[in-house]
């Protein structure tokens, strides 16, 4: 465990909550804070506030432009992460990783839907574990758990048999094959806890989304959950063709459905909810599950905005997620916190959501999604020493009146660019544009190389994919 000390020459212990404080030396031990106490600014100008987590995410490889997937809805999309091979799961994963604790995200929720698939997958994720050790990110990871609907939202034989024949040829070796029984499943990630769970990296069940899982398997995972204390992160309500589905298939109400058998609870945290209405909202807050919202990622893949105000209205527990796919698939937490604030804080003289509650969403809140950990983010004596410095002096080069708020800086203009260091329970994971625990340029340019190298004998699906893409434009203009 990590001891150490920081002077600052702001701290914004709770931002939002309470006034800023001019000078401060911060103290941990053991990767708790131990003490706040004031102290002589020293003319760095760094600005002190609670670390960042980023509370869905999926550690992916490649950010999706470079697939030719941009601006595709997010039910062609997806078809789009498979055109690229497999590569070395600890390398995809610490590039990644290490590029979110770069941008700010101390703590990262990965819902590991994109398996590499070079080895067992037990060892991959012992793999992804290592990764995030050396580059010191937290780490909450969801076991990707499926059995149906792979090509769109109906069964994969009514789906295949509706495509034209040589692409239905293409599809079928994929998508053919029976799924995984529930029981080899949950045992599966009973195997990946057994070698993998522990201090900073907290495996879970990662139910894709019930349009993915069958009653079967969700009622499996609901049982299990509830007699071990597991936690569960899945998808829920992330597009109108989604909402569209789960109107025809549940008339009760999809999130009553999630109540009833049992998923419903504080262990679950549910990604998206872009389409959820007030009354599903409400069943939600009541049942302690939390929400991550990922704004830029709904607007890169077309999803639309989620209901924040919504959702704060009804009581419920909001995270932020960036989803791989922040506003400019640059994994900038801090340019993240800014655009969900903005599109979410009120319009004119009205304010729905403050400074603190953005703050909170993007700190505090994601904390229990990714590790597990219900207490305050606050900068206090016995909190988790998580803390995200800033560079005052080029944050705010044109400070002219020292009665304007610091946070209205960091809300206003933060980047990634601005950060001087990020620490975890006490660990510095990135200090001065420099991620300590792994060399991240070498990382990318060793994926990049390895990725270019294996292209050339594996183009086939992306031709696929490309004219997939056509046909399920069709299908979803007729359905769902």
């Amino acid at each position: 465990m990590y001891t150490g000390q920081f002077i600052a020459d702001w701290l914004l212990a709770r931002p939002g909550q309470e006034p800023e404080q001019r000078g401060g030396a911060i103290a941990w031990q053991d990767g708790r804070f131990t003490s706040l106490l004031p102290a002589v600014q020293d003319g760095r100008e760094l600005i002190a506030l609670p670390g960042l987590c980023n509370a869905h995410d999926h550690a992916r490889a490649v950010r999706s432009s470079t697939l030719g997937a941009f601006d595709r809805p997010l039910e062609s999309w997806l078809m789009y992460l498979g055109v690229v091979p497999g590569v070395d799961a600890y390398l995809a994963a610490a590039s990644s990783l290490a590029r979110s604790a770069l941008r700010g995200a101390g703590r990262v929720m990965v819902h590991y839907t994109r398996i590499q698939g070079l080895v067992p997958l037990v060892e991959e994720a012992t793999q992804v574990a290592r990764a995030a050790r050396d580059v010191g990110v937290r780490v909450g990871f969801a076991v990707a758990m499926r059995d149906r609907q792979n090509v769109a939202y109906v069964d994969d034989a009514t789906m295949l048999a509706s495509l034209p024949a040589a692409l239905r040829a293409q599809l079928e070796p994929r998508f053919g094959k029976a799924p995984a029984s529930p029981a080899s499943q949950l045992a599966l990630v009973d195997e990946i806890a057994t070698a993998c769970h522990g201090p900073g990296f907290n495996v879970q069940y990662g139910p894709t989304g019930v349009q993915w899982c069958s009653d079967a398997l969700l009622r499996a995972i609901a049982r299990a959950s509830a007699a071990n204390g597991r936690q569960v992160h899945m998808h829920l309500l992330e597009t109108r063709y989604q909402r569209e589905w789960a109107d025809a298939h549940f008339p009760q109400g999809i999130v009553h459905y999630l109540r009833d058998i049992g998923l419903l609870s504080p262990r679950l945290t549910l990604a998206h909810c872009t389409w959820a209405r007030p009354d599903e909202l409400a069943l939600i807050a009541e049942a302690g599950a939390r929400i991550s919202v990922n704004t830029g990622s709904n607007l890169g893949i077309r999803s639309g905005i989620a209901p924040v105000q919504a959702m704060q209205a009804a009581g419920c527990r909001i995270a932020m997620g960036l989803d791989g796919l922040a506003l400019d698939e640059d994994d900038d937490a801090l340019r993240e916190l800014r655009l969900l604030h903005h599109l979410h804080k009120g319009w004119g003289y009205d304010t729905t959501l403050s400074h603190a509650d953005a703050w909170r969403i993007a700190s505090e809140e994601g904390r229990y999604a990714v590790s597990g950990i219900e207490t305050d983010a606050a900068l206090s004596p016995g909190a988790r020493a998580d803390l995200l410095v800033l560079d005052g002096r080029t944050l705010m080069d044109d400070r002219l009146f020292d009665d304007v708020p610091v946070l209205d800086y960091v809300l206003a203009r933060a980047t990634a660019g601005h950060i001087h260091r990020v620490i975890v329970e006490g660990r510095t994971l990135v200090h001065e544009g420099r991620v300590l625990g792994v060399d991240y340029p070498a990382l990318m340019q060793e994926l990049t190389a390895r990725l270019r190298a294996a292209l050339p004998g594996d183009t086939a699906w992306r031709t696929t994919v490309r004219a997939l893409d056509g046909e399920l434009a069709r299908h979803y203009s007729h359905c769902c």
